[in-house]
């Protein structure tokens, strides 16, 4: 049987402090860190993604960060064909791969081995079940794919409209459905024997008060002048899609104040770390961190080693 290739992954919240702690890890254990942030892939956004620069990367090597054009389409499955590759890379140099990032469905993607299913499509068929939904309603249609997949189906609000028609395209195309393809998805075992610490606050104030400050920390960094350049470049629809930036473009229009503008930016960015911590929370694989118990940032250091320790 073929050995799981050790490594770490650092998860969390925005704002939590995953860059710092895995950098410090890296330097520990001699290793070289993954990204897992489907906004850092992006070159010319890297204010508004709080991507470390060279400074804060301390000379550990970084990858799949900024290697992508901002209009550049880039898929989950793409991303764990990638990530794989770059791990076995750094595993076979003897180094330790550090996986960091709150893209909660890249880190378990990667980590659960995910096979993909070749993504088919039919427009005609799409667009046929829209029209039906709007004739019938959303309901009408989510019946449609009770009848092929009702796994599925119990899953999924009828407001959901998107997911509900793509569940019933991959039977009509393939035969086989959503649900069954899931299952399928997961028969291959992980690769990797990981250690996954996540960051938290027991106090959800203090997370928010580190997501509000890093926003201000952000414009003093440039991110206005950042958004502009991707808008001159004729990036602004990718922009207009990520946290950080889209809040900013009625302000650059002349709607709104720039004040309006940042406490946009801040309840956004709290409302997302809110979704990263239900994501993160179903993964029983996390060993939790609660930023708060420790005296100082050097003690949560210390027990993140330990865990490490624990575990590799």
């Amino acid at each position: 049987m073929k050995e799981k290739i050790p490594m770490i992954a650092v998860v969390g919240p925005t704002a939590s402090g995953k860059t710092a702690l895995s950098i410090d890890l890296a330097l520990q254990f001699d290793g070289e860190i993954v990204s897992a942030d489907s906004k850092q892939i992006y070159r010319h956004m890297t204010v508004g993604t709080a991507a470390p620069d060279e400074e804060e990367k301390r000379g550990v090597p970084h990858h799949l960060m900024q290697f992508l054009a901002p209009d550049a389409l880039f898929s989950v499955a793409e991303y764990v064909d990638l990530a794989g590759k770059c791990i076995r890379e750094i595993n076979a140099r003897g180094k330790l791969p550090v996986l960091t990032g709150g893209t909660g469905l890249y880190v378990s993607s990667l980590l659960d081995n995910i096979t993909f299913f070749e993504n088919k499509s039919d427009p005609a068929l799409r667009k046929e079940l829209e029209e039906l939904a709007a004739e019938k309603g959303n309901e009408f249609v989510l019946d449609e794919l009770r009848k092929v997949d009702p796994e599925l189906a119990q899953t999924l609000h009828p407001n959901n409209l998107g997911r509900v028609i793509r569940g019933i395209e991959a039977y009509r195309l393939t035969g086989i459905t959503m649900s069954e393809q899931q299952r399928l998805s997961r028969q291959n075992p992980s690769p990797y024997d990981c250690c996954v610490i996540g960051l938290n606050y027991r106090d959800r104030q203090k997370l928010y008060d580190r997501i509000d400050k890093r926003v201000h920390v952000m414009m003093e960094k440039g991110l206005l002048d950042e958004i502009r350049q991707l808008i001159a470049m004729g990036y602004s629809s990718t922009a207009a899609q990520a946290i950080g930036y889209k809040e900013f473009f009625d302000y650059l229009e002349g709607k709104g104040s720039l004040e309006e503008a940042i406490a946009k930016v801040q309840m956004e960015s709290r409302r997302y770390a809110k979704r990263q911590l239900t994501w993160f929370r179903r993964d029983e694989r996390v060993n939790w961190l609660y930023i708060d118990d420790y005296g100082d940032y050097n003690e949560l250091k210390s027990a993140a080693v330990q865990l490490v320790k624990n575990r590799i």
